[in-house]
C-alpha cells in the first residue's frame, strides 16, 4: 500500500531509507496517508542520527526537493499513463522500453522500490 505522508513528527534530517516509524493512517483526497509520523516509542533521536554526508536526503533548507517513494507497480502506472497522454504515437514495445529504462533509474535513485 502507498501513503501520502501528511505530517511528521520528527526532524527531516532523521529521516532515511529503512528507519522504522509509526504513524496514524487518515483517508484523503488522493488515497490513504500517514499522519503523526515518529519514532517509535523508547528510540531516541541520537539513536537514528545520521551524518548528513551519508544521506541522499534533501537539507531541511531544501524540503521542496522530497519525493515519495512509489513501489514499481504504482510507478509504472503512472508512467503509462503520462506516456499514453504526452505520445499516443508510440507503440507498445517503445512503452515498454521507455518503462523498463524510467524504472530502473527510479530504482537508483530511491523513487521507486519493488
Amino acid at each position: 500500500m502507498f501513503l501520502h505522508v501528511n505530517d511528521m513528527l520528527l526532524p527531516e534530517s532523521q529521516v532515511r531509507a529503512g528507519l522504522t516509524v509509526v504513524f496514524e493512517v487518515e483517508e484523503g483526497d488522493r488515497g490513504p496517508k500517514a499522519s503523526r509520523v515518529r519514532l517509535p516509542e523508547g528510540v531516541t533521536a541520537a539513536a537514528v542520527a545520521v551524518a548528513p554526508t551519508t544521506v541522499g536526503l534533501a537539507s531541511a533548507a531544501d524540503e521542496d526537493s522530497m519525493c515519495d517513494v512509489l513501489d514499481a507497480d504504482e510507478y509504472l502506472r503512472e508512467v503509462t499513463e503520462i506516456l499514453l497522454a504526452e505520445a499516443p504515437s508510440l507503440t507498445g514495445d517503445q512503452i515498454l522500453q521507455v518503462r523498463a529504462g524510467l524504472l530502473q533509474s527510479a530504482k537508483n535513485h530511491g523513487w521507486a522500490e519493488g
